[in-house]
């Protein structure tokens, strides 16, 4: 079949040795995701991910898989799907580089499943699916209620088991494009010598292609960015309030989702959005359920930000989610009523300058943990350019961060009470197919 990668791959080659001394990671970035599964197919993206690791014997003319040969040269590989993109990583020894370029290449060129492998790998995302357990169903029944028919990239099982090979060969040939690619390389390599090498193997167009991360121009979007949700039907209230289904938990809950700005369009109110869920599952919510006072109404509490508790991860809509454990006695409202109350303190008193530094600190040293990461510097430089376009870049995330006020945090907190909210009870009891308490 033809290579669909080729015709205008975008590559970046970024030196940094100071941190990688030996080492290059690659990153493989593709416009495609859950969002993209054709309808009935819940999890064709994720599969196409499974299947570009293909098993020894599956490949052209029997050759070794991508993972046997990645590991057996000592090197890590592995791969993200979310809901509009999907990144491959790897990362080996600096002299192995060319190799993993020729390795990226054939993969793209010789996608060819069958429907043996098709069906192994379908019952391996089907245990991931499982494995996600209480944590994944929490975050995409409040995504599903705040955006509707949205769903997270994981797949449905029994939809998977319908994908054919000759749907997952479809669904590769129609996204996995040059314009829909990005190949990120860091690490102790010469750029200019990389993305020469990339060239060969990729065969871009004519032209220069920039040899540094910092002079690669943001491309077009290659696909159709979200529009923003109108507000959830089914909503009641001043401040629209979605019920959501109960589901079953280990201990009485309530899960509070709230919808997040755009990344980029909204991105300073985006990054104060971060700043608060730090606040709330850091200090506030863990302080408050240590404490007797108000009844200890919360047994504990847990806020993340982002897709999976990943921000800036993705430019599909998004939200903050807060899981709340509820004390005995306490209701669903009535766990309710203290996150709100909480939100309602920080809207309008903004934190205390002390408060507001470590917040902003905490997230600050994660920031710099991850760009200590090779694979995670890859990973973050392919999603400014195919996902976030527009985006500064990871390297000025940490000023973007430094110029988020308390104002921004208590404007933050009003725009998650203001705006639309799913609460999903989790209950201790048998909970049944139709998500009501048996």
């Amino acid at each position: 079949m033809s290579a669909p990668a080729t015709g205008g791959v975008r590559v970046c080659a970024e030196a940094v040795p100071r941190y990688g001394r030996g080492l290059a990671a690659v990153a493989l970035t593709v416009a495609a995701g859950g969002d993209d599964d054709p309808p009935g197919r819940h999890g064709t993206a994720h599969l196409v991910e499974h299947l570009m690791f293909p098993r020894s014997g599956t490949g052209a003319a029997g050759a070794r898989g991508h993972a046997e040969l990645v590991e057996g040269a000592g090197g890590v590989c592995n791969a993200e799907t979310h809901r509009d993109h999907t990144v491959f990583h790897t990362t080996v020894p600096a002299g192995l580089l060319p190799d993993v370029l020729a390795w990226e290449a054939r993969r793209l060129r010789d996608f060819a499943p069958v429907d043996e492998v098709i069906r192994t790998e379908s019952d391996v995302i089907g245990e991931e699916i499982r494995g996600a357990a209480a944590g994944g169903r929490i975050w995409e029944a409040a995504l599903a209620g705040l955006y509707p028919g949205s769903r997270d990239s994981f797949g449905t099982a029994a939809e998977l088991a319908a994908v054919t090979a000759d749907e997952a060969t479809a669904f590769f040939r129609r996204h996995y494009t040059a314009g829909r690619i990005v190949l990120t390389v860091v690490g102790d390599i010469d750029p200019e010598r990389v993305v020469e090498a990339a060239h060969g193997l990729l065969a871009p167009p004519a032209g220069p292609v920039p040899a540094s991360a910092r002079d690669c121009p943001a491309p077009p979007v290659p696909f159709a960015r979200p529009a923003a949700a109108p507000p959830p039907s089914g909503a009641s209230g001043p401040h629209p309030v979605i019920r959501t289904a109960p589901l079953p938990a280990a201990r009485p809950g309530v899960a509070v989702g709230h919808r997040l700005p755009d990344p980029v369009a909204e991105r300073r109110a985006y990054l104060a959005q971060a700043v608060l869920a730090q606040v709330l599952g850091r200090s506030r919510l863990p302080a408050l359920a240590r404490s007797a006072r108000d009844g200890r109404r919360l047994t504990s509490a847990t806020v993340t930000c982002g897709y999976h508790g990943q921000w800036l991860a993705s430019a599909a809509p998004d939200l903050t989610l807060a899981v709340l454990g509820r004390a005995p006695g306490t209701g669903v409202d009535a766990a309710v009523d203290v996150w709100r109350s909480v939100l309602r303190g920080l809207a309008d008193r903004p934190l205390p300058a002390a408060e507001h530094r470590r917040a902003v600190n905490s997230l600050l040293v994660a920031c710099h943990r991850q760009s200590d990461s090779l694979t995670t510097r890859a990973v973050a430089l392919g999603r400014a350019l195919l996902v976030l376009p527009g985006s500064p870049g990871p390297d000025a995330l940490p000023a973007e961060l430094g110029r988020v006020t308390p104002e921004d945090v208590a404007d933050a907190a009003r725009a998650l009470l203001d705006g639309p909210t799913t609460v999903t009870e989790l209950a201790t009891a048998p909970v049944s197919r139709r998500g009501e308490a048996a």
